[in-house]
């Protein structure tokens, strides 16, 4: 297969955010998403980028994307936190995750950091075996965390 694994380019973020998409109903939150392709443009192509996108292309189509960004470890310093891996369904098993997997680990290695991290699905048995084998640590003792917008503003407002 053809393919080509590129850095983003801001009107690539219509086809981008389609893969967002596509990625929330395959971890069964189809509506989750909130963001725009506007937010994308601006968030990541603006004075101050706050995120570094690669996608992949098969025939003019972007089919896969990995978005990243830079984090601060208070144990290990600079840091690379991988948002998101999405591969098209049709592409999957294709080699294409592999490809921008490895593109996003060698910018890392070209950044200096000292980690890459990223969360994956307790149920993506696939991807977890892929990461395992690639020689990826799996923190099986850690729990991700996060509050939304709603619980922001009901802890400020109760406080």
């Amino acid at each position: 297969m053809n393919y080509k694994i590129r850095e983003s380019k801001k009107e690539d973020m219509p086809q981008v955010l389609d893969l967002i998409k596509e990625l929330a109903t395959f971890e069964r939150e189809p509506e989750a998403v909130v963001v725009t392709v506007e937010e994308l443009e601006k968030e990541g192509f603006g004075e101050h980028p706050l995120f570094k996108c690669f996608v992949a292309e098969v025939d003019d189509e972007i089919v896969g994307m990995a978005l990243v960004y830079f984090r601060f470890s208070t144990w290990k310093g600079r840091t690379i936190h991988l948002e998101d891996l999405i591969v098209k369904e049709k592409m999957r098993g294709s080699g294409l995750g592999s490809a921008l997997y490895q593109e996003v680990l060698k910018y890392a290695k070209s950044q200096g950091v000292k980690r890459v991290e990223w969360v994956v699905l307790d149920w993506n048995e696939g991807a977890i075996k892929f990461y395992e084998r690639s020689g990826a640590k799996i923190l099986k003792d850690w729990r991700t965390v996060h509050m939304d917008e709603q619980g922001i503003t009901n802890f400020i407002d109760f406080n």
